[in-house]
């Protein structure tokens, strides 16, 4: 099989707090020196407190949580101490559920003026919509209203609070993750779903937002490959951002887990994969649920036994009636040696690349190194079989040599060896990453900065960019296509216009800078921007999500005749943009599914649609994932305006 790397097609640079974790204070070893020396050797360079929804029912100064328990040696202090050993941040959630917007404001005042601890990151509360308000209660919150508008106009009150104290600090508010309950779920009384509510208040007084992802599903296959709808997630959050904003926020993730394996081989390469995609989204923090768990259900996964712990590390204990227990405290657990391959691969201020594999069973991740180097993450998740693979390289010529970094399936450890920049086996269930340097020394022009999209239409877009540092460059533009980028063009200047576009598509562009003795720059971060359907055409469509319930929705779709010849019978048609969408059933036409295309057409008694004129039709959609519009439709092959 082969994996494909191709430098032209850059993504975002790895901030230098994107591998975290999160604390609990139910955990007594928190802010022991073994546990922070552990982490640190582990790259982990974020650290969360005060623990899930513990968050909503503590109370810092007095280090209490009523209804819950709270261990001894786990107050702030203690916490501060840990990561300041382990040479990391802190990621601090003030209590929403059951506090106050003053006393998350005095926490700031106690943490970064009175101890000077400088904590950047401060979130108001978790899951708060766990609180009821769609049906599930496991969130503590006090307030009589549990609407996101009552959430949002709180966060509006901490953010200021917090800000009046120390103006430098990052303010993060819980949103739902695109596609996971309840996320598009518009409850009674409410103006929208909980995002766009919580955006149309808050974003003005917020700078970052909040996801957390729990990958379920019956068999760890099902969980390791909904790693996939995590991009997808992430772009469809930026574009509501943008749409209610009008500007970027930061993405942080909070938590993350799986649901099969956690502790063994599966959850390492659950760990490796989805820390490497949403980092090159430009995630600016991934964090592991938790440090510390203890023993849950038992099981087994290729030949090791699960302990059912979320932790990364074991607690030491037993099963209740002590048939089982987990080996000595603090001995890591599998995604502990994954976040240290992830460490190892994407470095603070590395840029990620393409890069992708022929074998679905393969997953392939790569970062460009300021020193020149490249990195390539490459993950086996065939519990049987090894892979042989052929590497292949655009805009990067290697050394013949490469230094291999593995963790194996039952491995205790990361090995480090040596091998080729053009092959490498992959053991069953396996990381392996291969840090390569250049067969020369690289120099060029710094890279441009990230190019913007205007006056986009269905066929063009004009892209603008700051200019790199330097003098009589050219700069190429290249669209990305997979693993393949495409050269649109070049030109001197800083602005470019790309024209012969397909109506309806989503492209992703980076600006490469070239020097007059032809040495390359590294890629621009990229821009993403989606052309529009035809302002004019014999038809129109308006689609509308009309209720949906977190894996389904009723969807209501005008076809719409706006030539000036009446339509005599109709065949509509669209694509789902993701495998995980599908049509189920339908009225007011003749529904079918076909792969991922959906075929509608008309029905005896809307078979005429009068110019000017249209037809309702809707139907039952069903979804695993991230469900975003389809971007295009067609009536009898012609391509429709959407309205």
């Amino acid at each position: 099989m082969r994996v494909t790397v191709n430098v032209r097609g850059g993504w975002e640079t790895v901030s230098d707090t994107a591998v975290g974790v999160n604390h609990a204070i139910w955990d007594t070893e928190l802010g022991s020196n073994q546990t922070a020396d552990l982490l640190k050797d582990a790259g982990a360079r974020l650290m969360r407190y005060p623990g899930g929804s513990y968050s909503d029912i503590y109370h810092w100064r007095d280090h209490t949580a009523p209804g819950g328990y709270v261990a001894p040696n786990t107050d702030f202090a203690t916490f501060m101490a840990g990561v300041r050993r382990a040479g990391a941040q802190a990621i601090v959630t003030a209590n929403y559920g059951t506090g106050t917007a003053q006393e998350a404001a005095d926490w700031v005042r106690h943490a970064n003026v009175e101890q000077d601890y400088a904590v950047k990151l401060w979130e108001i509360g978790n899951e708060n919509y766990g609180n009821g308000h769609y049906g599930s209660p496991w969130e503590a919150d006090d307030h009589a209203d549990k609407s996101p508008a009552e959430y949002a106009r709180h966060v509006v009150e901490y953010s200021r609070a917090m800000k009046a104290v120390d103006p430098s600090i990052k303010i993060g508010a819980v949103l739902t993750t695109p596609g996971e309950w309840p996320d598009g779920i518009t409850a009674a009384g409410d103006a929208g779903p909980w995002n766009q509510v919580v955006l149309d208040i808050a974003g003005d007084d917020i700078d970052f937002v909040i996801l957390h992802f729990y990958a379920g599903g019956g068999s760890a296959a099902e969980a390791l490959a909904r790693v996939d709808r995590m991009p997808v997630a992430i772009d469809l959050l930026h574009r509501q951002v943008r749409e209610q904003v009008g500007r970027d926020l930061g993405v942080a993730v909070t938590e993350i887990n799986m649901t099969q394996g956690m502790n063994t081989q599966p959850g390492a390469l659950f760990a490796a994969d989805v820390y490497a995609a949403l980092i090159a989204r430009g995630v600016f923090t991934v964090d592991w649920w938790n440090v510390r768990n203890g023993i849950g259900t038992i099981g087994e996964y290729a030949g090791q036994t699960d302990y059912g712990d979320w932790g990364l590390l074991s607690s030491g204990n037993c099963t209740a009636d002590g048939a089982t227990c987990q080996p000595a405290l603090n001995t890591p657990f599998a995604p502990y040696y994954a976040l240290g391959m992830v460490s190892r691969f994407a470095r603070p201020g590395d840029q990620f690349v393409r890069a992708g594999a022929s074998d679905p069973a393969v997953k392939a991740h790569a970062a460009r190194r300021a020193d020149g180097g490249l990195a390539v993450m490459l993950l086996n998740e065939d519990p049987a079989a090894a892979k042989q693979v052929s590497l292949s390289y655009a805009g990067y010529t290697p050394a013949a040599s490469a230094q291999v970094l593995r963790y194996g399936n039952g491995d205790t450890a990361i090995s480090t060896g040596t091998g080729t920049a053009s092959s490498v086996t992959l053991p069953p269930y396996s990381i392996t990453t291969l840090v390569l340097r250049p067969s020369a020394a690289l120099s060029g022009p710094a890279a441009p900065g990230r190019p913007a999209a205007s006056a986009i239409t269905d066929r063009s877009a004009t892209l603008t960019w700051p200019a790199a540092a330097g003098s009589g460059l050219k700069y190429e533009i290249h669209r990305q296509h997979g693993t393949v980028t495409e050269q649109w063009g070049e030109t001197t200047g800083t602005t470019f216009t790309v024209g012969n576009l397909t109506p309806g598509t989503t492209y992703t562009a980076n600006v490469i800078a070239r020097d007059g003795s032809g040495r390359v720059s590294w890629a621009s971060p990229p821009v993403l921007f989606s052309t529009v359907t035809p302002t004019t055409s014999t038809c129109a469509v308006a689609y509308n999500d009309d209720n949906d319930w977190g894996n389904g929705f009723v969807a209501g779709v005008d076809v719409v005749n706006t030539g000036t010849a009446p339509m005599d019978g109709w065949t509509l048609t669209f694509d789902w943009p993701t495998t995980w969408q599908q049509f189920g059933s339908g009225w007011n036409a003749n529904w079918s599914q076909t792969g991922g295309t959906v075929k509608v057409t008309n029905v005896d008694w809307n078979r005429l649609i009068a110019p000017g004129a249209s037809v309702n039709v809707g139907f039952v959609g069903n979804y695993q994932g991230p469900n975003p519009e389809p971007p295009r439709f067609t009536v009898n092959g012609m391509l429709c305006t959407t309205r």
